[in-house]
């Protein structure tokens, strides 16, 4: 029950990060939009041609969240979850991971991102089917199951080592 309970707050915790952020500026979250989408921003001059790497602010924000992610897993699976190994730290933290992925993917990008006018870029208005490019969603979906892997495993070692100071 504890791991359902800290899904649902995983997802809603995302939602009222990420929505909003995306509402506000979205051409920060250019990286998550689908290709035909970026190559339009770039020849409309909303971004450098030249840009193909990440800007720093963009790998600063993704490092602090994963950083941030794995101290609230650890957290929350010592202390709510009982977690003293490496495997339970491993496991739980990746099933929470995989369940907030999947809800990116299905309820944000599917449901919201996908259809909804307040993420649409000027200029990019007459490109409905590139939006509705689920399966560049799907993609990042499974490329997300692989990043929380690395995470979930510091998640994993950060468990141990909290364990290991609450019991003294």
């Amino acid at each position: 029950m504890i791991f359902w309970m800290e899904a649902v707050v995983g997802c809603l915790l995302f939602t009222i990060v990420v929505v909003p952020s995306v509402i506000r500026n979205p051409l920060a979250w250019l990286s998550d939009y689908p290709p035909a989408i970026r190559a339009r921003a770039r020849e409309l001059g909303l971004i450098c041609a030249e840009q193909k790497k990440l800007p720093p602010a963009v790998l600063v924000r993704k490092s602090v969240a994963i950083l941030t992610i794995t101290v609230l897993l650890a957290l929350a699976l010592v202390f709510l979850n009982g977690a003293r190994t490496f495997g339970e730290g491993f496991f739980l933290s990746y099933g929470l991971w995989l369940t907030v992925n999947w809800y990116d993917t299905f309820v944000i990008d599917w449901l919201w991102f996908c259809h909804s006018k307040k993420v649409m870029l000027p200029g990019t208005e007459d490109m409905t089917d590139a939006y509705h490019d689920y399966g560049f969603h799907f993609k990042i979906g499974i490329f997300g199951m692989g990043l929380g892997l690395p995470v979930c495993l510091l998640v994993g070692f950060a468990v141990v080592w909290l364990a290991r100071m609450v019991s003294g």
